[in-house]
């Protein structure tokens, strides 16, 4: 059962910073909150206040220029990312990502951004925006910082945010847009569940970029690629970044062989989209 908490939904960013700020360490963010309620629900966080973000214009759009590139903000569910136009047609990676997460009730709900604070080693968002190179936008009282998807990323359920930040937008760098892109994502049942293992790709520029998930501890950028090189080549690097385990999904054995199997089918993709 859920313990008792306080709940807030703020108009603006800066109301929203100020309450995160006063009430820390106790506060949790709330997005889409498939998360956030099922790790209260069982016992695993007990916050004092939630604070809902879902009424913060600023985080609820989707933006794009030629200098910087695609932004989605943080209360951007995963079914406005499916069926927004541009998305689909400049960066199809991140759609298909979105796609590949739950029931189309969850991606009602769910958020990009949330998928990767959660920090989870099985998240489907995570390798689609290592893939992408994606930026990590911050903000709190204290001002607003940029980092690298890849710097954010810290270990199972860990991430670079301090208590009293929250991510307002990831940003996809312009020089990727119309690169072609595709998830994999083996599961143990037909319908909806976590990844036992994840592969993502982007090409396009004569490049192959590749990340996965559930083969470490967070997501994983395995490499960027001439299109021309080796197959196996590609593998054996692509695999010698990753460190998965033994757990009651699958061996770490299992994994590894799999990982290698789906990134040889992207490499085929994206060496020929049309072939596929």
């Amino acid at each position: 059962m859920i313990h008792s908490f306080s709940y807030c939904a703020p108009s603006s960013l800066d109301e929203l910073l100020s309450v995160l700020a006063e009430n820390v360490p106790g506060a949790r963010v709330l997005a889409g909150g498939t998360d956030l309620l099922v790790d209260a629900r069982a016992g695993k966080i007990a916050p004092s206040l939630v604070i809902d973000v879902k009424r913060v214009e600023e985080l609820r759009e989707v933006g794009f220029s030629l200098d910087e590139g695609l932004s989605v903000g943080a209360a951007v569910t995963l079914t406005e990312i499916c069926e927004h136009g541009f998305i689909n047609s400049d960066f199809e990676l991140l759609a298909d990502a979105a796609w590949s997460i739950a029931s189309k009730q969850i991606r009602n709900r769910a958020t990009a951004v949330g998928n990767i604070c959660t920090g989870s080693p099985a998240g489907d968002m995570g390798p689609a925006l290592l893939a992408f190179d994606a930026v990590v936008r911050i903000a709190s009282v204290r001002g607003r910082r940029e980092i690298p998807i890849s710097s954010f990323f810290k270990g199972v359920r860990r991430n670079d945010l301090a208590p009293d930040e929250i991510v307002t937008s990831v940003l996809i760098p312009n020089r990727y847009s119309d690169f072609k892109g595709r998830t994999m994502k083996l599961k143990r049942i037909k319908g909806h569940d976590l990844a036992i293992v994840s592969a993502a790709v982007l090409a396009g520029n004569g490049v192959i970029r590749l990340a996965a998930g559930s083969c470490a501890p967070c997501p994983v950028f395995l490499g960027e690629f001439p299109v021309d090189a080796d197959v196996e080549e590609i593998v054996e690097s692509a695999l010698s970044k990753v460190s998965p385990i033994d757990d009651i999904r699958a061996s770490a054995d299992y994994r590894r062989f799999m990982l290698g199997e789906y990134v040889r089918r992207l490499v085929a993709y994206a060496k020929d989209p049309e072939e596929e």
